[in-house]
């Protein structure tokens, strides 16, 4: 069963729930440490970028790598490898638009396929937790509403990996705006070296959804991002359902939420990603917000990562 992020995640004070869980936060650590002392393989016939995160779920990492995809698909035969997971197969759809994806249960067989196939350039959709493959670029996704949450790893906290090991990474990546001076300072006290960048959600439909009122629901890892693009272009929805990340809806939950709807004399409205989760045959009546990332200094971003290819 799939969980909702706990609040006390997102506190920037110790909880007690986070006291609690730490022992088993603990064990975590134990297994990343004996993990990092695995040797990854290097494979010079391809060229490979990682986009991942270390805090858990909502960062913003597929909308980006379906943008460096399609910034250098021209100057490069060009794919995505994304690890196979049932409940991600929404992020998959919405990647393969525009991109060749590879799905495989190991990162390492897809990397084999695409090479066999030619490919000259690879991006992975997370992985920056598998030490197995040595990639040439590794970006950190951060979301700006939560950062790094409280700064403790799983349970306690939402982080896959302790902060520090930014020093192991070349880029962080803020979706949302770079408020945030203390969190940005830590991270040069990490990494000195480290370049950050930063991109916000913009929406190319929202027109439409500005005349009417609003039932929202969204299952993502960040569900404050779906509420704050809303409020953003002043989409005023009146009632909101958060379901657990990657949720796949059946045909009750549709029901439900427009039986909400009705009686509350709401449209309905969700995120793309959610959309692609909806069986077709319940989708009448239902909205998505269409977005994209937008990258600030982008100039200044593609050249950077054109450093390393």
């Amino acid at each position: 069963m799939k969980l909702i992020k706990p609040k006390f995640w997102d506190k920037n004070y110790l909880t007690f729930q986070s006291i609690l869980l730490y022992p088993f936060t603990f064990i975590i650590d134990v297994k990343n440490l004996l993990t990092s002392f695995k040797r990854p393989i290097k494979y010079p016939q391809i060229k490979t970028i990682c986009v991942g995160n270390i805090y858990i779920g909502g960062t913003g990492k597929t909308p980006l790598v379906d943008f460096i995809a399609k910034s250098f698909n021209k100057k490069f035969k060009t794919a995505i490898i994304k690890k196979k997971y049932r409940s991600h197969l929404d992020e998959k759809r919405l990647l393969e638009k525009n991109n060749k994806v590879f799905f495989c249960k190991d990162r390492e067989i897809s990397l084999a396929q695409a090479i066999k196939k030619k490919f000259e350039l690879v991006i992975f959709d997370d992985g920056l937790q598998d030490k197995k493959i040595e990639y040439d670029l590794k970006i950190v996704c951060f979301n700006s509403s939560v950062l790094a949450g409280n700064e403790l790893r799983i349970p306690s906290g939402p982080l896959r990996e302790k902060l520090n090991n930014l020093k192991k990474y070349e880029v962080v990546f803020i979706n949302g705006k770079l408020e945030n001076k203390k969190f940005l300072n830590k991270i040069r006290q990490i990494n000195p070296k480290i370049k950050i960048f930063n991109g916000e959600y913009v929406s190319k439909n929202f027109n439409k959804y500005k005349k009417n009122n609003y039932l929202t629901f969204s299952g993502i890892g960040n569900p404050i991002s779906f509420i704050n693009t809303l409020k953003k272009y002043k989409i005023k929805y009146k009632s909101n359902l958060v379901y657990p990340d990657h949720y796949n809806y059946s045909k009750l939950d549709i029901n439900r939420i427009k039986k909400i709807a009705y009686k509350k004399n709401l449209k309905i409205l969700t995120t793309e990603k959610d959309f692609c989760r909806i069986p077709s045959r319940y989708r009448k009546n239902i909205n998505f917000l269409k977005i994209e990332l937008k990258i600030k200094k982008i100039k200044e971003f593609k050249k950077f990562i054109t450093k390393y290819l």
